[in-house]
């Protein structure tokens, strides 16, 4: 006999209460309210759903699905415990729910558990690892961006400080195609407030620069390395770069420099060729 089909709940009003979190979440995105986000696509539905699972530091607290998308996520929705609620609607009143045509049709509220301590993070990392700081990324897509690097070369963790975004915002999120939820992060603290604690862990630091002192390829292996990206345009900041070591990534003259999150993406995977992680 087949299993019974997963139990929807049909959701005719916008104004339904049980769905008030998806309510208009291009103005009103969750991130910085009691620490729950909203999952967009089944692609991050997937790695929600991986990461609940696997009893990591996030869970699904509720679905919102198109009508039309819920037979074929069936056997996703049932990887998800029988607590968490899957809502339904027609395409008019999901529009009228996320404030815009939401053509995915697939949206998940999240809660994030824990918040990892920094030093914690660092003492957890294997040998050899590689793990990369952001500083000053304010740029959603960029984060998003970053996220999805690491976790394509190996990356132990996602240090961001103070003055990044919030990786969980909806579209950094969504742009990390979910890697957000599977590769441990901590965030918080100034950029040198923080490298000195990557410092303290035992970690050998690299600034990204395009005046950078060492050719990234020429990056001596070490058991922990620390890759640092500075914000678009300024960069890193000088007290970062003269205090520790800094690697440029060569490119033809002409042009300034290249954008954080696809530098990013080329450092990290010679770092991770060095480190023996691909």
């Amino acid at each position: 006999m087949a299993p019974a089909a997963r139990q929807t709940i049909r959701i005719d009003d916008a104004e339904d209460p049980r769905i008030a979190e998806f309510r208009s979440i291009r103005e009103r995105d969750l991130v910085g309210r009691q620490a729950s986000f909203i999952a967009e696509g089944t692609v991050v539905l997937r790695m929600l759903a991986a990461a609940h699972a696997a009893g990591q530091a996030f869970r699904a607290e509720k679905i919102l699905l198109l009508e039309n998308r819920v037979a074929g996520l069936s056997e996703l929705l049932d990887t998800f415990p029988v607590d968490v609620p899957v809502y339904v609607a027609d395409a008019a009143v999901i529009d009228a729910i996320a404030g815009f045509h939401l053509h995915r049709g697939v949206l998940a509220l999240g809660r994030r558990l824990a918040d990892p301590i920094v030093p914690d993070l660092l003492a957890s990392m294997p040998k050899p690892s590689v793990v990369a700081v952001a500083c000053g990324i304010s740029n959603h897509d960029n984060i998003g961006a970053i996220f999805r690097n690491a976790a394509a070369f190996g990356v132990s963790a996602v240090l961001l400080d103070e003055t990044c975004c919030d990786p969980l915002y909806r579209k950094a999120l969504r742009v990390s195609v979910g890697s957000v939820l599977s590769v441990p992060y901590a965030r918080g603290g100034t950029a040198l407030q923080l490298l000195t604690a990557v410092d303290a862990a035992g970690f050998s630091i690299w600034g990204l620069s395009p005046r950078g002192a060492v050719d990234i390829r020429e990056v001596p292996p070490a058991p922990g390395i620390a890759l640092v990206t500075g914000t678009e345009g300024d960069g890193l900041p000088q007290a970062v770069l003269s205090r520790f070591g800094s690697a440029r990534i060569p490119q033809r003259p002409g042009l300034d420099s290249l954008n954080a999150a696809t530098a990013t993406g080329i450092a990290l995977y010679e770092i991770a060729r060095l480190q023996g992680l691909i």
